[in-house]
């Protein structure tokens, strides 16, 4: 594990991409996304590297933005 600099961890693992193109992610993200068999990730290319998002229903994510600051600084020049 890494720490970034905004002191995120970021777990870091190195896998084999197959001949078939799949890759089999590390057990120690799988937990800590509690990722399960059968779960549809979202894949896009950003810049030169693959990130995998996992979908979430939109019930699992009632109160994800809980706690939130809604208020926006604005520049003097603003209304």
């Amino acid at each position: 594990m890494l720490k970034s600099l905004c002191d995120t961890i970021i777990d870091m693992d190195t896998v084999t991409l197959s001949p078939k193109f799949q890759v089999v992610i590390p057990l120690s993200i799988r937990e800590a996304l509690q990722l399960k068999p059968g779960e549809k990730l979202r894949v896009l290319r950003y810049s030169d590297r693959v990130e995998f998002i996992p979908v979430r229903p939109i019930k699992e994510m009632r109160g994800y933005l809980c706690g939130m600051d809604p208020v926006i600084e604005r520049g003097d020049d603003r209304l």
